[in-house]
């Protein structure tokens, strides 16, 4: 093991078995279980921050989450030699929901329902006024990727020799930028004034990778992109990778959002930013960013085809719309 971390672990009562990488990160065996041993960028405040968060949702919800073990000084941040900070975490030897697995599937959206009702519960403090919390408004980050993508529009459009990648983003380029307009228009009529926002803290990351199917029930881990907004985006998150992975499949999307709101209701906001967000062509987006921010001269056959599967799904992606919009 890297001596560094050694070293980082002799600040804890904690005794090492074995360890291993996982994470980008060491998972080391101790006497006192599995903990996470990974270097950390971020402030102590934002640390404490997150740690009384998740306090909270430990105890009061019983959902089990990576809180930072504290050192024998108290503190959640520990420093080696050299300067270089570190945390170390509670972690879970268990595996990541299966998207595949329907069963799993609204047994988490159930889960993230609890996770949304807690964190509604906690009244925000003056402290927690950081940066990292209070972040771009959702109408804001949609006109920041429309701009995006026009910028890659003009781009390709401007090139004499076109590859199969650049042929196929001018052919669905104009459908998909007007869904991309029109979801950040209706996003931005719905949130008109900061004070209308109704924000709460939310994962901020929240996809299958976040929830670990342990004995104690549905992990959430990393938590390091919470902050106050609105929670159905973590919901969107999640069910739109699973709406991927099962062809869009009007009836599941359908039953993950009655089982979420049976625990949680949405607020008629709430159902209409739902709405906006799936209109909002991420993935479109996301291909596109990737082209224009990256070696333009080579893009692998998978991005073509991924461009080539929004095409194929759209007729179903818009009968889950429609049934969103009710």
């Amino acid at each position: 093991m890297n001596e560094k971390y050694m070293e980082i672990l002799q600040q804890y009562d904690l005794e090492l078995l074995s360890a291993r990488k996982g994470r980008g990160a060491w998972l080391c065996e101790t006497d006192h279980g599995l903990k996470l041993v990974k270097e950390y960028r971020g402030t102590v405040r934002r640390l404490e921050f997150e740690d009384e968060v998740l306090k909270a949702v430990a105890e009061r919800a019983r959902i089990p989450v990576d809180r930072c073990v504290r050192n024998r000084e108290d503190g959640l941040l520990s420093i080696a030699g050299d300067g270089t900070r570190y945390i170390v975490k509670d972690w879970f030897p268990d595996r990541e929901c299966s998207i595949k697995d329907t069963r799993e599937v609204l047994q988490a959206a159930e889960r993230i329902a609890a996770l949304h009702r807690v964190l509604r519960e906690l009244p925000f403090k003056e402290e927690w006024s950081m940066g990292s919390i209070l972040g771009e408004s959702l109408a804001g980050e949609m006109r920041r990727h429309n701009q995006e993508l026009w910028r890659a529009r003009n781009f390709v459009r401007g090139k004499r020799r076109k590859t199969g990648f650049e042929l196929q983003v001018i052919s669905g380029f104009g459908k998909f930028y007007e869904q991309a307009k029109t979801a950040a228009e209706g996003m931005g009529r719905i949130f008109t004034e900061e004070k209308d926002q109704a924000l709460f803290l939310c994962h901020g990351d929240l996809d299958q990778h976040h929830l670990l199917m342990t004995g104690r029930g549905i992990a959430f881990i990393e938590f390091n992109r919470m902050h106050m907004g609105v929670q159905v985006t973590d919901l969107y998150h999640f069910l739109r990778k699973v709406m991927e992975k099962h062809d869009w499949n009007s009836a599941l999307g359908m039953s993950v959002l009655d089982i979420y709101q049976r625990s949680l209701p949405f607020s008629g906001r709430e159902r209409e930013c739902l709405y906006y967000l799936f209109l909002y062509p991420e993935k479109y987006w996301k291909q596109i960013n990737f082209y224009y921010n990256a070696n333009k001269a080579w893009i692998p056959e998978r991005n073509i085809e991924k461009l080539e599967k929004l095409e194929e799904q759209e007729e179903k992606r818009w009968n889950f719309l429609r049934q969103i919009g009710g």
